[in-house]
């Protein structure tokens, strides 16, 4: 008996291990290929489910049925107007011949290096057809953004403008789409799509590019200082200009009303002294006397002739000399009198005490 339970416990095992090793699943976002010896046996499996081969001959070769990644290394480039440039794509695919997919591929692997070389190469052949522009820009068309402050003659200059593109960077990543695809299709795969994730100058270039945009807007940038300074400059000369306007417009101004006061003041004085011969008179004293006080001061020498109408007065006045002073005026002198006071000297050397003979009582 206990030999033929060994027996019957060795069957269950051997039975286990070959149901085991002949049974196999196929997952939802798997397909499968069966190889004999080495060499794939019947159809490709796309359906999930449980499955069944030849145990011990037959081996399931697996294959993911979902949509891969394909993410490339930047490469330098040079495109048709001799820049050189880094690019960097990214791609999505999927394998749709799983049977060609293994015969030429076998793995993902060898998948993402087939990849690597088509795509850049094709990448390499669109960006060499093509300039900058073309790459960067995706819009046709495109008009910058314009100050509504500035004029039409800052306008006709055409400051800021873009230059124009015939196809753009959706159409070459449309253009190498569609030349690898077709390279891609004969492993097996489908590419689905194909995008540029960064597009950069060289790094030995970048910096003479920088350099000469910053030199271009700087060109700009002084432009328009100089034109403020021309603008400045123009709403300064008005306003000087306007001010000395206004300036001489008020000293006219000024220059009337006190010319008009003048007036008003001489008809009063005129009117005042003009009552009657006592009121001349008395005009006339007053403002020899004015003259007098505007003409002479401490060093003054006078030389008067005795029919002068200002020695008039002075012929009545009498003067109180000093002995140390010069001496008065002598009476025959030839119709001389002078006033002097020695700039050395601390006091007036001769006071003047000035009188009337016409009139003692004035």
């Amino acid at each position: 008996m206990k030999i033929i339970s060994s027996i019957v416990a060795g069957v269950a095992v051997a039975v286990v291990i070959v149901g085991s090793s002949a049974v196999y699943t196929v997952g939802e976002v798997e397909q499968a290929i069966i190889t004999q010896f080495g060499k794939p046996v019947g159809p490709p499996i796309t359906e999930a489910g449980l499955k069944v081969k030849l145990p011990f001959v037959q081996e399931v070769n697996r294959i993911d049925r979902r949509v891969l990644e394909w993410d490339g290394s930047p490469s330098d480039m040079p495109t048709k107007d001799k820049l050189y440039i880094s690019v960097d794509l990214f791609a999505r695919w999927q394998i749709t011949d799983p049977l060609q997919y293994f015969l030429r591929l076998r793995d993902e692997r060898s998948a993402q290096s087939r990849l690597d070389d088509i795509l850049g190469s094709e990448t390499r052949n669109a960006v060499a057809k093509h300039e900058l522009i073309e790459i960067i820009r995706t819009t046709k068309g495109r008009t910058p953004l314009r100050d509504n402050l500035l004029t039409d003659q800052e306008l006709a200059q055409d400051i800021g403008a873009l230059v124009p593109i015939t196809k753009g960077r959706a159409l070459v990543e449309q253009q190498i789409f569609e030349a690898a695809a077709e390279k891609v299709r004969v492993f097996g795969i489908e590419l689905l799509d194909i995008r540029f994730k960064r597009i950069n100058y060289n790094e030995s270039v970048r910096p003479k590019i920088y350099d000469r945009m910053i030199s271009e807007r700087r060109q700009i940038a002084e432009r328009f200082l100089s034109e403020g300074n021309g603008e400045a400059a123009r709403i300064q000369g008005n306003r000087v200009r306007d001010l000395n306007k206004i300036q001489s417009e008020a000293y006219r101004a000024v220059e009337e009303i006190r010319g008009a006061a003048d007036a008003a003041a001489a008809d009063i004085y005129a009117g005042a002294y003009n009552v009657d011969a006592t009121s001349v008179e008395f005009f006339d004293f007053t403002r020899t006397m004015q003259a007098y006080g505007d003409m002479i001061s401490d060093d003054t020498t006078l030389v008067l002739t005795t029919d002068s109408d200002l020695f008039r007065f002075l012929r009545g006045m009498q003067v109180e000399a000093d002995p140390i002073g010069d001496p008065p005026a002598v009476p025959g002198d030839g119709g001389i009198a002078s006033t002097h006071k020695d700039r050395h000297q601390t006091e007036t050397v001769a006071p003047i005490v000035a009188r009337t003979d016409d009139e003692p009582g004035q």
